[in-house]
């Protein structure tokens, strides 16, 4: 039978709940409000039971982690999603001032970097330029024309000259050259002396030629910009040398410049024409042997040649 005085007063089971929802225990320390009573809480998100309170400190922490120096930067809670709501107190006039400067400054400081960059590489442009005007129709001569020159028409014509000579390498004329020799005077007996064709058969001829098409296209869209950059600049001054060097009877500097790169532009041009040739007759030549204990022992005694010779010539090399 149960006592009046009792009745309509709910249970202690009944009131657990709500005290456990009121409770306040921080999601970042885990520390209960029993912990430490003088704590400041904050209920900065729509989250709901125990994980909707903080401690104001461990969420300014918390704050400080996710911005990261940033502090327009929005921060989400980890839960719901919701954006925190990040008040600063009124610094004054003059600290706004200085905040909208500081922004102005990170915003404009990528622009200015860039046309420092771009100022630096078209005085470089026009530096080479100078010296390589001066190097090709000799010194005096070279200064004698650019003081007679009109100064806006130097401005632009100097940096053009190392633009004209990265563009013009970018260009191989070898591989319009030996596919017009392999296309047309393979069957010249006379030219079997000069360029080596080999002998291939045709369907393994049309492969190989159908995949070095291919690589040269790849090779033209590929290619190096270190080694394209330093054979262009450098073409002037290998010029110079070799003019000086086969034609000391010709008197004019710029008619012994232009001689002497012609000769080194074609030399190294036959050069690498030869060279293609043999790895496209040596790629073409390529067999498939069967699988037999004197043919694998020929194999691996050519790895293994190639590879003392490739350690071999590694060490005269830093020898050297």
């Amino acid at each position: 039978m149960i006592s009046e005085d009792k009745v309509g007063q709910p249970s202690a089971s009944a009131l657990q709940p709500a005290e456990d929802e009121n409770a306040k225990s921080c999601w970042v320390c885990f520390a209960t409000e029993a912990d430490d009573r003088l704590a400041a809480w904050v209920q900065p998100c729509k989250c709901i039971g125990t994980t909707k309170w903080v401690h104001q400190s461990c969420l300014q922490r918390w704050v400080d982690e996710k911005q990261r120096g940033n502090i327009s930067r929005k921060v989400l809670c980890p839960q719901c999603k919701a954006e925190y709501i990040v008040v600063f107190p009124s610094m004054g006039a003059f600290v706004a001032l200085l905040d909208s400067l500081e922004e102005i400054t990170h915003k404009i400081s990528p622009f200015i970097a860039g046309g420092v960059l771009l100022g630096s590489i078209y005085w470089i442009a026009i530096t080479y330029g100078a010296v390589t005007v001066m190097q090709v129709v000799g010194h005096r001569e070279g200064l004698e024309m650019m003081e007679s020159a009109d100064p806006l028409v130097l401005l632009v014509l100097l940096p053009t000259i190392p633009v004209t000579l990265i563009s013009a390498k970018m260009y191989n004329w070898e591989d319009s050259v030996l596919l017009f020799l392999r296309k047309y005077c393979a069957k010249i007996p006379a030219l079997a002396y000069i360029l080596p064709f080999g002998n291939v058969e045709g369907d393994r001829g049309a492969i190989v030629t159908g995949q070095h098409s291919h690589t040269h296209q790849s090779s033209s869209s590929h290619l190096s910009p270190t080694r394209i950059f330093c054979s262009a600049l450098l073409l002037p001054t290998i010029s110079t040398i070799i003019g000086k060097i086969f034609f000391r009877s010709v008197q004019n500097n710029l008619h012994r410049t232009i001689l002497g790169g012609l000769t080194y532009i074609t030399i190294k041009g036959a050069l690498k024409i030869y060279h293609k040739q043999m790895l496209y007759i040596r790629h073409s030549s390529r067999k498939i042997l069967d699988y037999t204990e004197s043919n694998l022992k020929l194999y691996r005694n050519n790895i293994s040649s190639t590879t003392d010779t490739v350690s071999n010539t590694n060490d005269s090399e830093q020898v050297i």
